[in-house]
């Protein structure tokens, strides 16, 4: 995943202020309002985000899948809509990106819940359906994962990028040409299919607005250090199981010694 910058944030004190209950009760009383405002901004950003003009798709896609082959229409699987996520593993690539692992370790428990609301999720990325199903076994995740390897898929979707379009350093990212310096990068995109069988593309998003997708950061922005983080994820975020075991529990673990 393309690192996400991090929002600037203070460098806190480790001897932050403290206040008394009743200016604690205050200032909260005053951040809430914030918080409430910007939650209903988010309220109006996704009606806005739903009524984005939709595309019809005019090419069909084949996508290698665990099951056989199958088109972006048979990934929807009797529903109506599906979201897909750009996994960054390149056809060379011998893991998938670290960020976008971050990621993929959000979907265990959350396919259940959108397959029963209508809404089927599928990882896609550029390599062999061999090597993703490699990563995916070492990784423990169960979600729909497809290879559109022999595909325009990640071309057309501006996820993945041609010697061509890297020499030139004109390559179509995030809605803007730019250099993007590597061969893939990550994002999502959502698909409708109507009672016709027809699909039509409704929604994408590339670098941060990934962002949302990934619930620890919803957890460590409410903690006192926040992300902690000087540029972006990769300064701390490793695969699941690179993590030393002193570093994942904080180093006070009684277990850990």
């Amino acid at each position: 995943m393309e690192p996400m910058q991090t929002p600037k944030q203070s460098q806190q004190d480790p001897q932050h202020r403290v206040g008394s209950r009743q200016e604690w009760l205050e200032a909260s009383r005053a951040l809430l309002v914030e918080e409430k405002a910007h939650m209903r901004a988010g309220d109006e950003l996704a009606r806005k985000r739903r009524e984005l003009p939709w595309v019809k798709m005019d090419k069909t896609y084949v996508f290698d899948t665990p099951q056989g082959r199958k088109t972006l229409a048979d990934l929807f699987d009797g529903r109506s809509q599906l979201i897909v996520y750009h996994f960054m593993l390149g056809p060379d690539w011998e893991e998938g990106c670290v960020g976008c692992s971050f990621l993929s370790d959000h979907m265990t428990g959350i396919v259940t819940h959108l397959e029963h609301h209508d809404v089927s999720y599928v990882t896609i990325s550029h390599a062999p359906l061999a090597r993703i199903e490699a990563f995916r076994k070492r990784m423990g995740w169960t979600f729909p994962w497809v290879s559109s390897d022999g595909s325009d898929f990640n071309f057309d979707y501006h996820v993945s990028f041609t010697p061509e379009q890297l020499a030139s350093k004109k390559a179509f990212y995030n809605f803007v040409e730019q250099d993007v310096g590597i061969d893939e990068l990550h994002g999502h995109s959502v698909f409708y299919k109507d009672a016709n069988g027809d699909v039509y593309h409704t929604y994408s998003c590339y670098g941060r607005g990934d962002e949302r997708f990934i619930n620890t950061y919803a957890h460590l922005d409410v903690t006192p250090k926040g992300r902690n983080e000087k540029s972006s994820l990769i300064d701390w975020v490793k695969h699941h199981d690179r993590y030393e075991e002193k570093e994942a529990h904080g180093g006070g673990c009684a277990a850990c010694g």
